[in-house]
């Protein structure tokens, strides 16, 4: 008797805090806030090999960070600032923790330094 295993299909959603935690991919958007840019360029930039390259601009596409566009034999990549908007809304929420802990510093120091 042979028995079937039942197949799964994952989906999984790309990551944005993952596409953004390698430093070298915030070179890329960092870089790439400055304008377009060529993928010759942007692998020259980091100082990777193109496939080491290759792969981190793929990470950043999927997750919706860059958009890639052929021209002739050039692979140009824009950036897609609308993708770090889950960032910037979970960072907002500890917007308010940091302001109450900066007033209360600031607190402190104007009563051990009163003017």
């Amino acid at each position: 008797m042979r028995r079937i295993f039942p197949t799964y299909i994952v989906l999984v959603l790309p990551d944005v805090f993952a596409a953004v935690a390698n430093r070298a991919r915030r070179i890329i958007l960092d870089e790439l806030r400055q304008g377009s840019r060529t993928a010759g360029e942007l692998t020259g930039l980091l100082d990777l090999s193109r496939p080491a390259a290759s792969e981190h601009l793929a990470v950043l596409r999927e997750a919706g960070l860059v958009r890639e566009e052929r021209q002739g034999r050039n692979r140009v990549y824009h950036l897609q600032p609308a993708g770090l908007a889950e960032i910037g809304g979970w960072v907002k929420h500890f917007e308010h923790y940091w302001n109450q802990r900066l007033d209360a510093l600031g607190d402190l120091l104007d009563e051990e330094n009163p003017s």
